[in-house]
């Protein structure tokens, strides 16, 4: 994964008031838990929207006042009307604990079935996956080269060293779809899939 740094102060406070105070202050109240107790600070808050607003998925490296941790983003809380972040939990991370997480779907390459004006139609922006902090890729990296109009590529046909796909099975992450003047190859039925033109790798 891809990795960012990340500095906060703690908060000395907790509650209402206190979160209050903080996002007046241009800062974003914060929780860490997941490794023994947990730990409440604040992060600047230009700091953390370049990580949440950014189309790939980090692994953060926290510093607070001196102690520091791996972390992901658990969970976000948002403004209903504003848009802006209003809270965030970071679950820290474990080298000998499984972590779940949505990885980016990366497509490469050139389908043979785009060429011949087949539409491409990507079902899955994110896969859910589970696996150890240093087995899991920056992405899931699939190359279409071979894909041709009417063939996809399932989940199952995805393999990544060390990740397990939780999403289902039998599950289209991208197709090739017949578009009006597009050129179907003799060879290709509409309801073939391809196994071979799909790799996940790490980026």
């Amino acid at each position: 994964m891809k990795t960012a740094q990340l500095s906060g102060s703690l908060r000395t406070n907790v509650g209402k008031k206190d979160a209050a105070a903080v996002r007046n202050a241009g800062m974003v109240p914060c929780v860490l838990y997941g490794q023994g107790e947990q730990t409440h600070f604040a992060v600047k808050r230009n700091d953390i929207e370049k990580i949440f607003f950014s189309p790939d998925v980090f692994q953060i490296h926290l510093d607070i006042e001196g102690k520091k941790a791996n972390s992901i983003i658990r969970e976000l809380q948002r403004h209903p009307m504003k848009d802006n972040i209003l809270h965030v939990d970071f679950l820290e991370l474990s080298a000998t604990k499984p972590v779940q997480i949505g990885l980016p779907v990366k497509l490469t390459g050139s389908s043979r079935g785009v060429i011949a004006g087949g539409k491409l139609m990507q079902v899955f922006r994110l896969l859910n996956c589970v696996g150890l902090p240093q087995d899991l890729p920056e992405a899931i990296t699939i190359d279409i080269s071979g894909l041709k109009i009417g063939q996809s590529i399932r989940v199952s046909h995805l393999n990544i060293p060390g990740v397990q796909l939780l999403d289902p099975a039998n599950a289209v992450v991208v197709s090739v779809k017949m578009a009006r003047g597009a050129t179907k190859p003799a060879d290709t039925d509409d309801e073939e899939e391809v196994v071979e033109a799909a790799s996940a790798e790490e980026v």
